[in-house]
């Protein structure tokens, strides 16, 4: 279980680290709220997650997920670039999550 709680951790810093881009520096409610909450949920699973996993896995495994899942919603949402070395440093990113989760 400590598994599905850390990456529906690393799922919901995506929706609050999107939600904080759309908030518009905190000037617009709704996307405030829904980054607010969904931060005290990421937190809240990452917390539940560390009862049983390593904190150096559970830590870089959940900002692995938020960094390239906000990465992939800037490019397919956002219109952000995807240039060659954005997308090496993501891949280069899973990788490491893989040989992370590997480790463990």
């Amino acid at each position: 279980m400590p598994w599905v709680y850390l990456f529906v951790a690393g799922l919901l810093e995506v929706a609050w680290a999107s939600a904080m881009k759309q908030s518009e520096g905190f000037t617009r409610a709704l996307p405030t709220l829904i980054m607010i909450v969904t931060m005290i949920g990421s937190f809240g699973l990452l917390a539940l997650a560390m009862r049983s996993l390593p904190l150096g896995t559970a830590y870089m495994i959940w900002t692995g997920i938020g960094a390239v899942g906000a990465f992939t919603v800037g490019i397919w949402f956002l219109g952000e670039p995807l240039t060659q070395m954005r997308a090496i440093a993501a891949l280069m990113i899973v990788a490491g999550i893989i040989t992370m989760k590997l480790a463990s």
